[in-house]
C-alpha cells in the first residue's frame, strides 16, 4: 500500500530508535532531562530565538501560544482555513477563552496587512479588543502554500504596530523554508513565537516546539503544565527530535516527488491538479472525492478526501520515486 494520506505517517528511522534506546534521561518537570535541554536549546540556535520548549505535539504548542498572547475574552486574528481555527477543537474558545477573527487570505492564505489593519478591534466598552494574530505557514487547508518571509514580515509588522503579538505556526515551517531557499529563522525574526513539528516530513515518531524570547517561553512552560503536557524522563522522545532536526535537508526530495506526482495525476481524464509548493498535492475530482478514494484504496493508493471533489495526497520520507510511479498509474486506474 502506497500511504499518501499524510506525512504524518513516516516511520522512525533505525538512528531514532536507537537513539531513544540510548537517550540520556531525567526528570523534565525539575529541567533535569539533559536530552530535552540539548533539544531545546538547538532549536532555538536553528530558529534564531532565545528559547524553546518541546511539546507533545503540534496543536498543543499553538493552543500554549494562544493562551500566552492573549487575555480572557480577547479576540484572536487568524485566517478562516487555518489549522489552528478550524482543526484543532476550538482549543482556542475552551483553552485561551479568546474568540477567533478569521479573515479570508486567499487562495494563498496569506494574511495581508491591509486585513491586519480591517480586522483589529479596539478594545472599548462594547468590544473585546485584539489580542493575538496568528498565521500559517505552510498552510496545510491551502495545499501546501509556502508563503514568503516577506509575506510573514508585511503581517507581523502591521500587526506590532497595532500593540498586537504574532504567532506563526509553522508545522511545516522547514518545508516552507526549502520551498522559498531561505533559513528557517528568516520567518522566524518578525514574530513573538513559532510552533514547528518534529515529526511529519522531519520524521520524528512524536514531538513539536515552541520557541520566542525567554519571557514567552517562561510562562509557555507553566501553561504546558497547565494543559497536562509536564513531562517526566522524555529524552526517550526528544532524542528522536534532536535526529529529526537534522534531516532539514532532506525535505526538497519530498517537494520534487510531489511536483512528479502533480504532474502525472494532471494527465488523468477527470482530474484537475494544483501546482504544488511543498509536498502537499490538491487534486479535483469530476466524481465525489470518497468514491474516487474508494477505488484508489482497491488499487493500492492512499489519500485522504479534502473537500466533496478535492483529495489531499502527501509525499514523505516513505515514499520513493518509484512509489509515485506507482501511485499515479494506480490513482489513473481508480479514476
Amino acid at each position: 500500500m502506497i500511504d499518501l494520506r499524510s506525512d504524518t505517517v513516516t516511520k522512525p528511522s533505525e538512528e531514532m530508535r536507537e537513539a531513544a534506546r540510548d537517550a540520556e534521561v531525567g526528570d523534565d518537570v525539575y529541567g533535569e532531562d539533559p536530552t530535552i535541554n540539548e533539544l531545546e536549546a538547538r532549536t532555538a540556535e536553528v530558529l534564531g530565538t532565545e528559547d524553546a520548549l518541546f511539546v507533545p505535539s503540534g496543536t498543543m504548542g499553538n493552543q500554549i501560544a494562544g493562551r500566552v498572547h492573549t487575555e480572557r475574552g480577547e479576540e484572536l486574528l487568524c485566517e478562516r482555513e487555518s489549522h489552528i481555527y478550524k482543526w484543532e477543537l476550538a482549543g482556542l474558545a475552551q483553552h485561551a477563552e479568546v474568540q477567533p477573527r478569521t479573515v479570508d487570505g486567499g487562495p494563498r492564505g496569506a494574511i495581508t496587512p491591509e486585513q491586519v489593519r480591517e480586522g483589529y478591534v479596539e478594545a472599548d466598552g462594547h468590544r473585546p479588543g485584539t489580542g493575538a494574530l496568528a498565521v500559517e505557514n505552510t498552510h496545510n487547508s491551502r495545499g501546501g502554500i509556502a508563503l514568503s518571509p516577506e509575506e510573514i514580515e508585511a503581517a507581523a509588522e502591521a500587526a506590532h504596530n497595532l500593540g498586537v503579538t504574532v504567532h506563526l505556526d509553522g508545522a511545516r515551517l522547514f518545508n516552507a523554508a526549502a520551498a522559498q531557499d531561505c533559513s528557517a529563522a528568516e520567518f522566524v525574526e518578525p514574530v513573538d513565537t513559532v510552533m514547528c513539528c518534529l515529526s511529519k516530513g522531519l520524521g520524528a515518531p512524536v514531538g513539536s516546539m515552541l520557541a520566542g524570547s525567554e519571557e514567552l517561553i517562561e510562562e509557555a512552560h507553566r501553561v504546558r503544565k497547565l494543559f497536562g503536557g509536564g513531562m517526566r524522563q522524555a529524552g526517550m522522545i526528544a532524542a528522536p527530535g534532536l535526529a529529526a532536526l537534522a534531516n532539514r535537508e532532506r525535505l526538497g526530495e519530498d517537494h520534487r516527488r510531489a511536483g512528479r506526482l502533480a504532474d502525472g495525476l494532471a494527465s488523468v481524464d477527470g482530474l484537475t491538479v494544483d501546482d504544488p509548493d511543498t509536498n502537499i498535492v490538491l487534486v479535483h475530482t469530476d466524481r465525489p472525492a470518497e468514491a474516487v478514494l474508494d477505488n484508489c484504496e482497491a488499487e493500492g493508493v492512499l489519500g485522504v478526501p479534502f473537500a466533496e471533489h478535492t483529495i489531499r495526497f502527501c509525499t514523505h520520507w516513505d515514499i520513493d520515486d518509484s512509489d509515485i510511479e506507482r501511485a499515479i498509474e494506480g490513482v489513473e486506474r481508480a479514476v
